[in-house]
């Protein structure tokens, strides 16, 4: 009897403090605090990006951003009824940049993997790619796979904080890995026989070694699986529904395929 009147005493205090206490947030605050709510209030998308990564995102002869991503982005800017704004910024920056609130999302040929969906999340890939190897004629010819780059002697450029300097880090222990803020830099080092091997993207190791047919050669068959996505902020649940929604809308009326036409048809051929 007494127990069950300390139990009855017990459910009466917490009832009692109910009223005062919140224990979930309903779905309207949720979407009050939602980055896609104040991207609409704000009437502005602000997007991050390297704009150093073509055909992805690079500069126009007028120096205003061009590319793949770009024409993402501004898509879905007019889907929203908004502005846009291109904040270009280094490659490695771009997460701390989303974190700390600068930008709204990332869109920068950035590939989803386990490291960085541990800080940042992820919609459904956009566009899928692998690793492949840009060779010096001079310092690798008789290199044919990316394991062989894994001996003491060999020098490997990569750029800083991309999945090729990740990759490269775990097979390639026994190699000296020089890394570099730019793209065009781990390029020169090859045609220039100072580096073995950059790790790249498909699309860019065919288009560096078009470029230096004459002192580079390519393997382009990926050594790797690359689903690049669009970055945003962790639990912003709204804004990722809508951005995954987004990409499967375009990619089922049509409008994805014409941006695929115009930026790559030339360089997969």
């Amino acid at each position: 009897m007494r127990r069950t009147m300390v139990i009855v005493l017990s459910l009466a205090f917490v009832l009692s403090v109910l009223p005062g206490l919140s224990f979930a947030l309903t779905p309207f605050e949720i979407f009050e605090s939602s980055t896609l709510n104040e991207v609409i209030k704000r009437n502005k998308l602000i997007v991050g990006m390297e704009v150093e990564f073509f055909p992805f995102e690079y500069a126009n002869e007028k120096g205003e951003p061009v590319g793949f991503d770009v024409d993402i982005a501004r898509l879905a800017a007019k889907e929203l009824g908004v502005e846009i704004e291109i904040k270009d910024m280094e490659f490695n920056g771009l997460i701390p940049a989303l974190q700390g609130g600068k930008v709204d999302m990332i869109i920068s040929g950035m590939t989803r993997t386990l490291t960085r969906a541990k800080t940042v999340s992820f919609t459904e890939p956009y566009f899928e790619t692998g690793l492949c190897l840009l060779l010096s004629k001079k310092k690798a010819p008789d290199i044919n796979d990316v394991k062989e780059l894994n001996n003491e002697g060999r020098v490997v450029a990569v750029k800083l904080g991309t999945t090729g300097d990740i990759i490269a880090t775990q097979m390639l222990a026994k190699a000296q890995i020089n890394r570099y803020k730019d793209e065009t830099a781990c390029v020169r080092e090859v045609v220039t026989g100072r580096a073995d091997a950059f790790i790249y993207d498909q699309l860019s190791i065919s288009k560096h070694n078009r470029e230096n047919p004459d002192s580079t050669r390519a393997i382009l068959k990926p050594f790797t699986y690359e689903p690049f996505a669009i970055a945003l902020r962790k639990g912003d649940f709204d804004f990722l529904n809508w951005l995954n929604m987004y990409i499967e809308t375009i990619k089922r009326d049509g409008r994805y395929d014409e941006l695929y036409k115009k930026y790559f048809s030339d360089l997969l051929k």
